[in-house]
Formats: C-alpha cells, structure tokens, sequence
C-alpha cells in the first residue's frame, strides 16, 4: 500500500511549537483502544488489577528508571485507561540535543520528551501484554494519548485529586467504561 500524505494525514493534538523536553507537570491520559476494560475491574471504588492491569501498573512505575529526568506524581490504572502526572525534572540535556530542532516530527522523536516517553512505555506495555496473550490483535492502546501541561500548583492540586478519585467516581461517570471529556476540561487544564 503506498502512503498518501492527504488520506493518510493523522492530525497532532500536541501543542504546536511547544518544547516537549521543558521541565514541568503533564497531566497524561492514555486509553485502550475502543475503551476496552483489559486491565481489572472496580471494586467498591477501588481498582482491583488483573494480570494485564499489573504490568501496565508496573511498567508505570518503572518510567524513572527507564527516564531519570522523570519522576511520576499521582498516577491511576483503571479498567481501560491510565491518569498519571509525569515531572520533567533534569534540564541536562546533551550539545547535540541542543543544536537540534526539538519538535516532535513522524520518525524524529525527541530523545527525553514526553511523546517519546509515553511511546516508549505504550510499545513496552504492548510487547510484555502480547507475548502473554500470544496474540497481537486487537491492539491494546488507542494510537495517540491526551495530555496537558499543568502550568500552576492549584492545577496540579485539582489534577492529583481528580486521579486520585477516579476510581470511587467510575460508577457516577455517565460515560462510563470511558472518561468524560468534559470533566476533564472542567479542571482547567489547557488542550
């Protein structure tokens, strides 16, 4: 099949011109695709893993280790998605890195940058969750993810108690097995 730049065009919804590599808080969303539930259940609003849901949880933890610029703040696996908060904390980065242009572009990520972060565990999560279930259909991860920058601490407040609540609200959410878009935008976060 050849690729057609105009009928296969995926539209970014990163922020244009915006330096991936900044340090800061992002408020990270990352669902399954078609909202399937392949990582547990809740329980009496609590997220109960099942073997799926315990390696997403772990590769989660893990991201430090991987990328040590990283440290992770609130973080939350439910049924089929995942909310956490990633800080870029280390602003160290390379001469190289510096003389290059440091915008996220199709087959140049950004060595550090949370797009390149979020792929990196998206495709490791794949890897461990396929071999397990000996299948690589159907896909485990939605192809892009949601984030937003937390630019003040009231924010990353509002944020952290929103993760961290999210499984005592999964009932009384009326979309529910998916996020309400619109609960999200009420945190005040930018898009």
């Amino acid at each position: 099949m050849v690729h057609n730049r105009k009928k296969h065009y995926r539209h970014s919804i990163r922020l244009p011109g915006y330096d991936y590599t900044q340090p800061g808080a992002y408020f990270i969303t990352i669902c399954t695709y078609q909202k399937q539930c392949w990582f547990g259940d809740i329980i009496d609003g609590e997220m109960h893993f099942n073997q799926l849901g315990f390696i997403v949880y772990q590769f989660w933890r893990s991201l430090p280790h991987r990328f040590p610029h990283i440290e992770l703040d609130a973080f939350v696996v439910m049924p089929n998605h995942v909310h956490g908060i990633l800080v870029i904390t280390d602003t160290r980065i390379s001469t190289i890195e510096k003389d290059t242009l440091r915008k996220e572009q199709f087959g140049r990520p950004v060595p550090g940058s949370i797009p390149t972060v979020i792929r990196s565990f998206k495709s490791a999560v794949t890897k461990r969750i396929n071999v397990m279930r000996e299948l690589s259909t159907p896909p485990i991860w939605q192809n892009n993810y949601y984030e937003s920058i937390v630019r003040i601490e009231k924010g990353l407040d509002r944020v952290r108690q929103y993760i961290i609540n999210n499984p005592t609200n999964w009932t009384e959410d009326e979309e529910n097995p998916q996020d309400s878009a619109d609960e999200l935008l009420d945190l005040g976060l930018y898009f």
